[in-house]
């Protein structure tokens, strides 16, 4: 049986122990790997393997003696509780003994749990477990989790409640960066909000989530575009003091000018325009975007940004120029095209 969106999502989350086997496939090895843990804690519990539950099968072994598969499923253990029996980096090879054992499979027997790479349309595992009545096949693709499983992800860490605003945040995270990144900054946040009162805040999230790249700069570039030239100064002191390039500097700040002109251009408004912006944008900082967007005109933005990758072309020719001054020079330029 093949099973895709929502059903695949209530397998993998409370699976059916009627069925003899599940077939995970897709392209990516991370996310097939933490939906077949998933998969197995939910068959096992967090004790299967201490309690000789899990029972591990390699590919090449099953090569070689197809019916191994068969009489793994039929063991008995000394622990009570579902066992498993967990097949990694299967191919079309191990297709021979899939189809002995879940022919054979009975009530009570352990579930199989098959993991392949991406399998093609014609694939003989993919078809025997799509096709066969007691067992299901679940293709792991690189499509964003839906917010449904998202807020299924925070419930399950006991991260409750939380204000609409993080919410919105965290979905938007969710959908953006990699799973197993995501799943560090659910349980980074879970310990850091852990005994608190009220719920989780948008800082919250700013607080646990990955930084930038750009963080170091990030009080440069809001002195830039709030016109407070007379803070620019200090900034580069202390940047300069931390060991940042010139280049860096500049990099940093025309990103910014450059997201804060896809906004002021945007024709369907800064709030549909922040929301596609990669990686994204959330927080208090996504409030602070929004705000600059709408003091500066396009007209100023693009001004801006012509200073901006005049002084960064000047830094990359290789003439012996003093860059951190230049680069200071540029930005209380920069700072002083917005509009009082």
């Amino acid at each position: 049986m093949k099973l895709t969106g929502q059903a695949a999502a209530r397998f993998l989350g409370q699976p059916d122990p009627a069925y003899a086997g599940a077939l995970l496939f897709g392209p990516d090895a991370m996310r097939i790997s933490l939906k077949r843990a998933a998969l197995v804690q939910a068959l096992t519990g967090p004790d299967g393997e201490s309690e000789m539950r899990l029972n591990r099968q390699m590919p090449g072994d099953l090569r070689k003696a197809p019916g191994a598969l068969a009489d793994a499923i039929k063991e008995i253990g000394f622990f009570p509780g579902q066992r498993v029996v967990l097949v990694e980096q299967a191919t079309d090879a191990t297709t021979q003994a899939m189809q002995l054992a879940l022919s054979d499979w009975q009530p009570g027997d352990a579930m199989i749990v098959c993991v392949a790479g991406q399998l093609a349309a014609r694939s003989k595992l993919r078809k025997l477990f799509e096709t066969a009545k007691n067992a299901v096949a679940i293709g792991i693709y690189n499509d964003p989790p839906r917010p449904d499983e998202i807020e299924a992800q925070l419930a399950k860490s006991g991260i409750a409640p939380v204000a609409p605003d993080a919410l919105h945040d965290l979905i938007t995270l969710g959908q953006s960066l990699d799973p197993g990144d995501f799943g560090q900054l659910v349980e980074k946040l879970s310990l850091y909000t852990l005994g608190a009162n009220g719920p989780v805040s948008s800082e919250d999230v700013a607080n646990c989530a990955p930084a930038s790249d750009l963080a170091a700069v990030d009080d440069v570039i809001r002195d830039v575009a709030d016109g407070r030239a007379d803070r620019i100064g200090a900034s580069m002191m202390r940047l300069s003091g931390q060991g940042l390039a010139p280049t860096t500097l500049c990099i940093g700040v025309t990103r910014h000018f450059r997201q804060l002109h896809a906004l002021a251009a945007s024709n369907q408004g800064a709030e549909a325009a922040i929301s596609r912006i990669r990686p994204p944008i959330f927080g208090p900082r996504r409030a602070q975007m929004l705000r600059q967007a709408q003091s500066w005109s396009v007209a100023r933005l693009e001004a801006a940004l012509r200073t901006l990758m005049d002084t960064d072309l000047m830094l990359r020719s290789g003439r012996p120029v003093p860059a951190f001054a230049a680069v200071e020079r540029a930005f209380i330029r920069v700072s002083m095209m917005r509009p009082r």
